[in-house]
């Protein structure tokens, strides 16, 4: 939709006056981010990318402002890189490491054994030709990348779930039996001697029988010199399945066998305070950990999540950062909204917001909320607006919104082009609402700044 005339004078009247403390802002900014203040804790942030949105501006630009390691979503797996027996295809792969690579982040192989997304043929194989085959596919696709990826996802997803503590069915478990994970990851470290090589699964998050398994299978590889150097664990939540209260015990115990662990399919379904607290648990309990060195989101944007009406990543799907955002950067010693360095949320960083009409007609409004920074230039900024029910806005420009789960509270962030002001300065956002024959107000609530 085209912007309204009084949002693009707005809008152009912000860039100017944006332009004068830009200079003085980006170095601050620049540390507020999750990989930037991962950095200075001696882990890394990091994310899933998926190569075909990396066109996508905002994709990208969400990537390399925020994150310092990447693991490639599906473009590395089995299925994507040997369709056909010995044909292998690394286009998609190739470029989220050559993106990862200009912006100087780490990359994870993701993954090299695995029972799902495999092609057909190589269920079919025997037991001789399976060897034969991920053998192989091992050797082939580390050679590849060798030098470029600093930790592989060597088996992934071995252990059944339940009480059993069992290796799932699979056609390596099947006719390979359980040697299979010590083969390939002796053939992983014959290929790549300075990649780290992980072992990665889901539900291992607390201590249950499948945790203890995969912890038994790592104190033998360990007693036994089997090459395994660090323990992946997914971190996969949601209301029914949150993060378990011994979580940092958990990765504590496999630290001690001598491995690193890392958080690293992160995601947690819900919204508001109890997703934050959620994210700032998790982040809390890896830095509590000497040996967890880092953490990796499963995705960008909740648009593209695999869990998408869950809403369980970072940013929103208008990459709006959410509460979840500031409870996680904040939980790394980052400034950002909802934390700050010594637990002061926001420092010197205050704001203050006015309303007002601008234009009324039988079943719609038109309103500004003006937004002025303090006495210290900020780098963000946060509004909340609460409707009268049945009221909807229709439409927003000038800000990023969000709502709760009852639709009637809109919260709005900065756009990437109104955030930054300097002390005493102002901007305004702007939306149209219809009444539904209700006439009232919104309630404007306070102004948070960062």
């Amino acid at each position: 939709m085209p912007m309204p005339r009084r949002a693009a004078q707005a809008f152009t009247a912000v860039l100017l006056a944006a332009s004068t403390v830009t200079a003085l802002s980006h170095t601050a900014a620049a540390a507020d981010t999750l990989g930037s203040a991962a950095a200075g804790k001696g882990r890394y942030f990091g994310t899933a990318v998926a190569a075909n949105h990396l066109g996508e501006s905002a994709y990208a630009g969400t990537l390399d402002r925020e994150f310092n390691q990447v693991t490639p979503e599906n473009e590395m797996k089995w299925d994507a890189t040997e369709g056909s027996r010995n044909t292998f295809t690394f286009g998609n792969a190739d470029q989220i490491v050559s993106h990862a690579q200009g912006q100087n982040m780490k990359v994870r192989g993701h993954t090299l054994v695995w029972h799902s997304q495999l092609p057909s043929w190589v269920s079919g194989l025997g037991a001789t030709d399976l060897r034969s085959a991920m053998n192989n596919h091992i050797t082939q696709v580390m050679q590849h990348y060798k030098g470029k990826i600093y930790a592989w996802d060597v088996v992934n997803e071995a252990y059944q779930d339940g009480s059993s503590g069992a290796l799932r069915s699979s056609p390596f478990a099947d006719k390979l039996g359980s040697g299979f994970i010590e083969e390939a990851f002796r053939t992983a470290r014959s290929v790549d001697p300075n990649a780290k090589l992980c072992y990665n699964d889901y539900n291992t998050d607390g201590v249950n029988a499948k945790s203890n398994a995969v912890y038994a299978m790592v104190k033998d590889f360990k007693s036994r010199g089997v090459p395994i150097d660090c323990v992946g664990f997914q971190s996969h939540f949601n209301p029914a399945s949150p993060v378990p209260s011994d979580y940092q015990a958990n990765l504590q115990r496999f630290a001690d066998l001598g491995v690193d662990v890392q958080i690293t399919e992160l995601d947690i379904e819900g919204s508001g305070t109890a997703q934050a607290n959620n994210y700032s648990n998790v982040v809390k309990a890896c830095l509590a950990v000497t040996r967890c060195t880092g953490l990796t989101v499963w995705g960008v944007t909740d648009k593209y999540s695999w869990r998408s009406s869950g809403t369980p990543l970072l940013f929103d799907s208008n990459y709006g950062k959410k509460p979840a955002y500031d409870a996680a950067l904040a939980a790394l010693g980052g400034s950002g909204t909802g934390g700050g360095d010594g637990g002061n949320p926001g420092g010197n960083a205050t704001c203050t917001v006015s309303f007002a009409r601008t234009s009324d007609w039988n079943d719609g409004y038109n309103g500004e909320v003006t937004v002025k920074a303090g006495s210290a230039p900020i780098n963000g900024w946060t509004v909340t607006l609460t409707f009268a029910p049945p009221q909807k806005v229709a439409s927003l420009w000038n800000g990023t919104p969000s709502w709760d789960s009852s639709g009637s509270v809109m919260t709005v962030r900065a756009a990437s082009y109104n955030g930054s002001l300097a002390a005493g300065a102002s901007t305004s956002f702007g939306f149209t609402a219809a009444k539904n024959g209700n006439n009232s107000t919104p309630t404007l609530g306070a102004c948070t700044a960062s």
